[in-house]
This record gives C-alpha cells, structure tokens and sequence, in this order.
C-alpha cells in the first residue's frame, strides 16, 4: 500500500497489490505474506483509528487477513483498487470488533456524549492525486448531515447507532443518510 509519499497508491502499487491478491485466490501463500508486509503497516494506523486500542487493531488487521485469504477471489479490479477493497475487509472487522466489545462490556453512556468530535478535515482525508480530487469535490457535493454522517462512519469508524447518537438524529435517518450519499458518491465518481 505504499505509493505516493502521502499514502495514496499509484498505478504501479495497486497493480502488485491486485496481482497479489489474485494470487491469494489461487493459495499462493507467499504472495499473503509479501502483501501484508507491503499493507499491514498502513493497515494497522487504519484500525487504530478505528478502534483506539493497539491490541483490538492487530486483532482486527488479523481477522482481515484471514478473511483476504479465504475471499480474495471475490476481488475483481474492474470494481475498485485493490487498497479500497482491503480497507473494506479491514473496516468491516473493526466495526465487529467494536460490536463484540460493545455486548462485552456495558458502555457509559456519557463517554460518547463527551467525546469531542473530530475535526474533519477533508485536505487531509485526501490530500493528493486526481482520484483524492475527484472524491473531495464529490463529497463536498453532499448536504451537510450526510456528509458529516458518511465521514463518523467510514473515515471514523463508527456504528450507525454511534453516528446517530453524536448527531441527535434518528438510527433510521443516519442509515438513509450514508446509503443515499454512497449512491451519490458512487455515481459523482463514475462521471
């Protein structure tokens, strides 16, 4: 996942790692081991952010590994970039690394409610590259609300009900929100 100096992939970088991953798919041990020394740093920084907890990210970066192996032939490179889609599988384990702690232990109510939010900075989010412009001006497309909520969601990590809970709105309404500015992200894109 290395690439550019900021983070964002090249052509060069992405076409090894989507290699890679296709190779995974036909059991090619080494090629796993050869993609998570060039991700798993980048990776981890992800599901740190996600999780705030050093032990639940490695945790998280380990469950995402395993679930590379068993669907990375599910990974078509005509749908995304090989990084997009395993910061999917990242994310998705983090999300139910959180949900198991969640049921784990009771959560105090007041700890979200004073957590600041974050300061959302979309320069930093994407900081470079045509494809880094593209989403910036697609995000910045979004009415306020939905753009906000995608970002707690996917740039934060948080649960619909976390999301809902930090903007005072309804777990239904957050969930239109992100599905409806996925949908549009999706078709900004494409254009």
């Amino acid at each position: 996942m290395n690439g550019t100096p900021d983070g964002t992939p090249n052509d060069t970088t992405d076409a090894r790692d989507a290699g890679l991953i296709e190779a995974v798919a036909s059991g090619d041990r080494a090629s796993l081991r050869i993609l998570y020394e060039a991700t798993a740093p980048q990776l981890l920084g992800i599901a740190l952010r996600i999780l705030k907890d050093r032990a639940h990210a490695e945790d998280a970066l380990q469950a995402a590994f395993l679930a590379v192996w068993r669907h990375a032939g599910s990974f078509d490179r005509r749908r995304g970039t090989s990084k997009a889609w395993l910061i999917r599988i990242l994310r998705n384990q983090a999300i139910d690394g959180l949900r198991r702690r969640a049921r784990e232990v009771a959560l105090d109510p007041a700890w979200s409610e004073n957590r600041a939010d974050p300061d959302i900075d979309l320069e930093t989010m994407a900081a470079s590259g045509e494809e880094s412009r593209a989403l910036r001006e697609c995000l910045e497309e979004l009415e306020a609300a939905a753009r906000r909520s995608l970002l707690l969601a996917y740039w934060e990590g948080l649960t619909y009900d976390e999301v809902a809970a930090r903007m005072a709105a309804p777990v239904g309404t957050v969930k239109s929100w992100i599905r409806r500015s996925l949908k549009r992200l999706k078709r900004c894109l494409e254009t």
